[in-house]
């Protein structure tokens, strides 16, 4: 088998041909659906402007130079969170296209999955499904006094308290900086001090990926970084945190609970504009977390859940071009 794997939904890092535009949107009423967590009281985050916009995704294959067989490709496609609501409106499938079908990663990652058996030379595959989600903005809470770690995490959240690609949360200087950072300080107003300590110990420029630890000592990194070293030393002080991954770009939640045990993730804008619990970009949700596990690249620890094509190798046979498709329609 041969395969082909794009990187995190950042421009510099995408292998792979990716198409992208920007996405039709419009305001939408479409409130009333999100009112689960509005209701849950003054230290939730709240739900504001929803925007409705249309999502393609899928691939498009061309044998060059020979026939493909075997192709099977999987893509990360969007679902619903408390601030996303997602449905298929259209697929569209050429007629080489087996089968076009949708499955569920542990961590809550929701892939399509293509198979095209055989695709002869010069014929172009395609599977495209176009997707409406409600997107909204996320507002802070209107209190956050009482607002503490999780004293006994359950299983998911201690999945987002360890180190994880790129993550290193039990780095020294991390480990270091995150406990001089949190001195003195508790819940909401500790996790604030770790925000504001990122932003200003790490400039935002881009470049390829490199983890917490060496934006840290460089003094400098894109939006990843940003996101990498304030989830790590969220994580260094026991508070859970993940990364968002959103079409092109990525932010980072943590976790705090009430007084009652109740407990919210509240995001913040990690490179950009100052937004610390609430979040004004209503970019469409590609996944949560940075560490999974995905059947097809077995024993990797995965930061992100790419896209990934195989096929079956054939003696005389061509290459398969492939062209990853993810836009606004």
């Amino acid at each position: 088998m041969v395969g082909i794997q794009a990187a995190a939904p950042s421009g510099l890092r995408i292998i792979a041909t990716l198409v992208l535009a920007a996405a039709a949107c419009c305001f939408a009423e479409a409130r009333g659906q999100f009112l689960e967590t509005e209701a849950a009281g003054a230290t939730a985050p709240k739900l504001g402007d929803i925007r409705t916009q249309k999502y393609r995704v899928g691939v498009v294959v061309t044998a060059e130079g020979g026939p493909c067989r075997g192709i099977y490709a999987t893509l990360p496609i969007p679902h619903d969170w408390p601030e996303q609501k997602v449905r298929v409106v259209a697929e569209e499938t050429s007629p080489q296209v087996k089968a076009l079908r949708y499955r569920m990663l542990p961590g809550d990652i929701r892939q399509m999955v293509v198979e095209i058996p055989d695709l002869p030379t010069g014929q172009q595959a395609r599977a495209i499904v176009t997707f409406e989600l409600e997107r909204a903005a996320i507002l802070a809470p209107t209190a956050t006094a009482g607002l503490e770690p999780p004293k006994k995490p359950d299983r998911a959240l201690r999945g987002h308290l360890g180190p994880s690609p790129y993550v290193e949360s039990r780095d020294p200087k991390i480990v270091r900086l995150a406990k001089e950072t949190a001195a003195g300080l508790g819940g909401w107003k500790k996790v604030e001090a770790i925000y504001d300590t990122v932003r200003d110990k790490v400039e935002y420029r881009n470049g390829e990926l490199k983890g917490a630890r060496k934006a840290l000592a460089d003094g400098w990194g894109d939006c990843e970084e940003l996101t990498c070293l304030f989830v790590a030393m969220c994580r260094a002080e026991g508070i859970p945190a993940r990364t968002v991954w959103v079409e092109g770009h990525c932010y980072p939640e943590f976790y705090l609970v009430d007084a009652a045990g109740t407990g919210h993730w509240y995001p913040c804008q990690a490179a950009g504009t100052r937004a610390f619990g609430a979040m004004p970009d209503q970019l469409p949700i590609l996944q949560k977390g940075d560490s999974f596990r995905d059947p097809d690249r077995p024993g990797k620890q995965l930061r992100y859940v790419s896209e990934l094509i195989k096929g079956a190798a054939v003696e005389g046979g061509g290459s398969p071009h492939v062209t990853w498709i993810r836009e606004g329609a």
